[in-house]
């Protein structure tokens, strides 16, 4: 086989991409085109004039649709069907994170918020990320019915049976507030079902990680139907942990063994870290709480002489990272720590670096509500997460109880 010319392949990668601008938008646009076309054929039972008992419908023509995209404008023929029963999700799906992104980024809408930008240089970062420039009229119109979609999403009742594990987690975005730039948190809440399934319960951007924003978002949970809670994971922010001792009586609480192991290594010198994530991981691998406490019995001793605070915080402090040990051995791994939550904000971060700065919380909001929504119905629609048999009735033991005597 006759290997390939590099100088070649640059030239063409050239001529195609720079040369012709327009290709990786008429590459997209050919794909959409194609899934609606499959779409159709699916909702009719049968592909164009083919004749089959399974036949469920005939088409009727097209109609044109415009879908604003990153790539530039899409100009799709959407299918029709006699009696006008075709709808395809593809649309809504796809744009309720794409039209977040341009309503967070659009000329007109950050004017009023991005002090000494030009509205001039602002559109032209516009035009070149979503293929197009937005007028007042389409940016307001957008914005009622983008705002009105995802807010009904955020407030949507939660009608599974139970929602046994519950995770809770925070990150940080820059939003514009009274002519500055602060840091607000985004709250998100994670829950495994008990059919196995996880899903994004809550999500919501607050000036401060308090008590009573966290008390105010389990209220809401609770009032939208969430019940049958076992286990509560979450690091040991002092608010987040008044407004799960408060509303969440009665339930566990795991304190992240990851957060745990850092607070840890800060205790220590650089060079020393290691070791104690070591340590920490030699106790959290223990299958069951009394191994896990005869562990941290040694390993404080072995600490105390050198680091006495480092030994008394991990005796007083561990029992809250061992409480994913009176679940299921095949569960403890995924409920142990806020990780899930982790890369839910990794992916919102990767999408969120486009603003870089939001104009306004409703916009932070916005956006990470429809990225949040996405991810949640992946899940949804995916594999199961974990086989709940009978956890619905478990209720976690005391640790404590398992502590061996000292000498």
């Amino acid at each position: 086989m006759a290997q390939s010319d590099p100088t070649r392949l640059r030239t063409v990668a050239q001529a195609t991409l720079l040369d012709e601008p327009d290709f990786l938008r008429e590459l997209v646009e050919q794909a959409v085109q194609t899934i609606l076309e499959a779409e159709m054929e699916a909702h009719l039972g049968a592909s164009r004039y083919e004749r089959t008992p399974q036949r469920q419908g005939y088409r009727n023509g097209y109609k044109p649709r415009q879908l604003q995209t990153r790539v530039g404008t899409l100009e799709l023929r959407v299918p029709q069907d006699r009696d006008g029963s075709f709808s395809t999700e593809l649309f809504g799906r796809y744009q309720r994170s794409e039209q977040a992104l341009v309503l967070t980024l659009c000329p007109e809408g950050a004017q009023m918020y991005l002090q000494g930008v030009s509205t001039r240089k602002v559109a032209a970062i516009t035009e070149q990320l979503c293929g197009t420039r937005f007028s007042k009229s389409q940016v307001s119109t957008l914005t009622v019915q983008l705002d009105a979609r995802l807010q009904a999403w955020r407030e949507r009742p939660l009608t599974a049976t139970a929602y046994p594990y519950l995770t809770v987690d925070a990150r940080y975005e820059k939003v514009r507030q009274g002519g500055q730039v602060v840091s607000e948190g985004v709250l998100l809440v994670s829950a495994v079902r008990a059919d196995g399934f996880r899903e994004l319960v809550a999500v919501d951007v607050a000036a401060t990680e308090s008590a009573a924003t966290y008390q105010e978002l389990f209220r809401s949970l609770k009032a939208r139907g969430l019940s049958g809670v076992v286990l509560v994971t979450s690091d040991d922010h002092q608010g987040l942990r008044g407004a799960i001792d408060r509303h969440f009586q009665g339930v566990g609480w795991q304190r992240c063994q990851v957060h745990f192991s850092r607070n840890l290594q800060g205790l220590v010198s650089r060079r020393q870290r290691a070791q104690v994530a070591e340590d920490l991981r030699t106790i959290f691998a223990c299958p069951t709480a009394t191994l896990a406490w005869e562990a941290v019995r040694t390993i404080a001793e072995q600490w105390r002489p050198t680091h006495p605070h480092l030994a008394e915080r991990l005796e007083e402090e561990i029992e809250d990272c061992l409480a994913c040990l009176a679940f299921p051995s095949s569960h403890q791994r995924r409920i142990r720590t806020t990780n899930g939550l982790e890369r839910v904000s990794q992916e919102l971060k990767r999408r969120t670096r486009v603003v870089r700065i939001f104009p306004n919380r409703e916009s932070c909001l916005r956006l990470v509500t429809a990225l949040a929504a996405e991810i949640s119905e992946e899940w949804e629609s995916g594999r199961c997460y974990l086989n709940m048999e009978g956890v619905t009735q478990a209720q976690p033991i005391d640790a404590a109880s398992e502590q061996p005597a000292a000498d």
